[in-house]
């Protein structure tokens, strides 16, 4: 086993220059964070939107696509399901992470000039009137039109006894064994309550002395919430009835089986949200690896931040219920039950293939396919030909970048690979890729971030399994997550060492590769491989001078390139040279970048920002931002790129990568940016930056006011172009002019 923990700080990481465009044109110094100043000379106060409210604004559009008509009825059943996961997350982190601020008088106003207790105060108050919209449209619309498609959320009165036979005997053999209820009495202090877990509150009675009880029990989560009526294949086949049951109303029919010899007067459901936020405190850790486990196992008794139960609820058992969790009124949010809508994932799941969006098929990229004749593409002598620029899902995931990784395992030529991986699948072939190549000699490195949210645990058994193998595993650099996306192959050929490099936008994931768009780099260039061996080193070893000259890289240099090339465009616009800034991401949030762009704005510079979540950018303001414009794009697939355009004088100049404009992201995170080469693939991305920014495509728009608003059809009432779907179809139509 051959393992390292590398222990440094981030003030070790080098320093990092990125070739400018044209030879003759030097690198511009600047004030990193100069803010953008009004005609008179002000600094507006008001410049920036809210980060957290401008989250919550992210989720009322997904919301927005569960209320479309026009979708197909399972996807919006999924949406709703999504929406619940996301609002749950951000209560586990951001809502608790501001209360904790809060509490040890850490917190600061934000960007926005909010005061933490206005911020806080806003956010549940807004968090609270989006889980009744999202609840009212599933009871107003989606259940509806679920039974118009003989799809029911049933309840245990509308079940026949052959029904409810077989719910009984279910109920015996798989629920019943697993179930403890706890009372809460003298001699039983009230129990803990797992975040996220939905539980039963129980009153009881005893028929002889008359005394009523309080009892707690937890619907299990190692079965579906929801019971599926009639089978597991219910629901496959249009037409067919299916009915699903809510499992904590077979257990709620059946609690006299839990509590016998007493009488049962009343069952409530409720909720809890707490703090799962991890705080490791790296430096003083001897052993990261231990540090994080301990953690997580603390991040199970973080302290409650928000208590849902249903609206039915009896008051003296909601007042119980708060004193014991320790939660402040506005914490409590009544909603109509079900809770944790999230359980609709069983439902979206079903095959029913006239309510889901048509089947998607990815295909191999044509760049991969060219003069093969064999089944399997040879991926090094295509990268050999020319760079190739992958679009996920549009691109197959499994015949690119999978199949890169696998090749490289199984060919002897291969002498090396080094890998970072932040997010995969629990049956990751790109990891049983490395391990065969450990297993066959290979040098094989493996920078694991065992920090990334929420997949902590799974992260560090694939780190186990690395080393078991003999792959050499470290964990980054202490106080920053490794987030960026890279491969590195180094191949033994006739002459000499050649570089085979990927550096993508998303992670090593072949499952979330389906739905999730992303972009990646397959390239043999000399430089690009150059580049990723200083960084690999400075990640596993001591390289703090490193200097790159295809990629930008945070956390040194990132803003500041980044700030560099859109000060380049004042100076073009100025200069009568070509000048746009047009950046794809997923959260724009950054003061030092939004400042940057507003001066561009003030130069009349074209600023085009494409961002799925959170947005910090006022657009629109006269004499601040009239320049600039913000779109946001949510569908079928989530989209995930990251890219970063500029006019250039003329010149296109494109760059694509894992960094998102946050603060996390620029200071505590290693980033990767890298600049395109092929003219043919700047080409394809600044053509498709222009086709999101396109008035006739479907996308929500952004106003000065921090109001989002959803442009989806015309003056008439058509539908505006979906870009994921003409993406589809652009795909098909090359597959067709391909096999001509």
């Amino acid at each position: 086993m051959d393992s390292q923990i590398t222990r440094r700080g981030a003030s070790l990481y080098g320093s990092s220059e990125t070739a400018p465009a044209r030879a003759t044109q030097d690198r511009i110094d600047i004030p990193e964070f100069a803010p953008s100043l009004l005609p008179s000379g002000e600094i507006r106060p008001d410049r920036f939107l809210d980060r957290e409210i401008s989250w919550l604004d992210f989720n009322a559009r997904v919301l927005e696509l569960a209320e479309d008509p026009d979708l197909f009825l399972l996807e919006r059943v999924n949406f709703l399901s999504i929406f619940a996961s996301n609002l749950d997350e951000f209560f586990m982190v951001r809502v608790a992470g501001l209360k904790r601020r809060i509490a040890t008088g850490l917190a600061v106003p934000s960007a926005a000039g909010l005061s933490p207790i206005e911020q806080l105060e806003k956010i549940m108050q807004d968090g609270y009137q989006l889980q009744q919209r999202h609840a009212a449209v599933f009871a107003d619309h989606i259940r509806p039109a679920l039974a118009d498609e003989q799809i029911h959320l049933t309840t245990w009165e509308e079940l026949d006894e052959p029904a409810r036979a077989d719910l009984h005997k279910m109920f015996a053999e798989k629920v019943f064994p697993i179930l403890t209820p706890l009372a809460v009495d003298p001699a039983h202090p009230f129990p803990y309550i797992s975040g996220l877990s939905l539980n039963l509150a129980v009153v009881v009675r005893n028929p002889v002395s008359e005394k009523e009880l309080f009892a707690r029990v937890k619907v299990p989560d190692q079965l579906p919430r929801l019971m599926s009526v009639d089978g597991p294949r219910a629901g496959n086949v249009a037409g067919r009835i299916a009915r699903f049951i809510p499992l904590e109303e077979v257990i709620a029919v059946h609690l006299d089986q839990l509590f016998p010899g007493m009488e049962v007067l009343e069952h409530h459901l409720f909720r809890v949200t707490r703090n799962e936020d991890l705080e490791v405190e790296e430096d003083d850790a001897e052993n990261l690896l231990q540090a994080l486990e301990k953690e997580l196992l603390r991040r199970r008794f973080g302290p409650p931040v928000r208590l849902e139960v249903t609206t039915d609820i009896n008051p003296s058992i909601r007042a119980l219920l708060s004193r014991e969790l320790g939660v402040e009124e506005d914490e409590v949010y009544n909603l109509p039950a079900p809770l944790d809508l999230r359980g609709l994932s069983v439902i979206a799941g079903i095959d029913r293939g006239d309510l889901h969006y048509p089947k998607h098929v990815p295909h191999t990229s044509r760049y991969l396919n060219e003069s093969e004749t064999s089944k399997a593409a040879n991926v090094f002598a295509a990268m050999r030909r020319r760079d190739i620029l992958l679009h996920h899902p549009y691109d197959s995931f499994s015949t690119s970048v999978q199949a890169f990784l696998e090749q490289a395992a199984a060919d002897p030529k291969v002498q090396a690979i080094k890998q970072t991986l932040y997010r995969t699948s629990g049956d990751s072939p790109i990891v049983d890729a490395l391990i065969d190549a450990a297993e066959a000699g290979k040098q094989v490195l493996a920078l694991v971030e065992i920090k990334a949210r929420f997949d902590e645990q799974a992260n560090i058994s694939w780190a186990r399994k690395l080393e078991q193998a003999g792959v050499h595993v470290v964990y980054g650099i202490v106080g920053l997550k490794t987030h960026c996306k890279l491969s590195l192959v180094v191949r033994q050929e006739i002459d000499g060492l050649r570089r085979y490099c990927h550096i993508g936008t998303g992670n090593y994931h072949p499952r979330t590769a389906r739905y999730y768009e992303d972009l990646g780099l397959l390239t043999a260039n000399e430089q690009v491989g150059q580049d990723l061996s200083r960084l690999f080193n400075q990640l596993s070893g001591y390289a703090p001078k490193s200097t790159f000259k295809r990629l930008l890289v945070a956390p040194r240099s990132v803003r500041s390139g980044l700030i560099d090339r859109i000060e380049r465009e004042i100076a073009n616009k100025q200069a009568g040279l070509a000048a746009r800034v047009v950046i794809k991401v997923n959260s724009m949030v950054d003061e030092a970048i939004i400042d940057s762009l507003y001066r561009a704005s003030q130069a009349g510079v074209q600023v085009d920002v494409i961002v799925r979540g959170i947005c910090s950018v006022r657009p629109g303001v006269p004499g601040l931002s009239e320049n600039v414009t913000v779109r946001s794009v949510l569908g079928r697939f989530l989209e995930h790129s990251r890219v970063f355009a500029f006019a250039n004088g003329g010149d296109p100049a494109v760059f694509i990568g894992s960094a998102d404009m946050m603060h996390r992201n620029l200071d505590r995170r290693v980033e990767a940016l890298v600049q395109l080469s092929a003219a043919e693939d700047i080409s394809y991305l600044m053509n498709l930056m222009d086709r999101y920014m396109n008035p006739g495509v479907s996308s929500w728009h952004l106003d000065e006011t921090g109001c989002w608003t959803r442009h989806h059809k015309d003056d008439d009432g058509a539908a505006l172009e979906d870009i994921q779907s003409w993406l589809l179809a652009s795909r098909a139509r090359q597959r067709a002019v391909s096999r001509r």
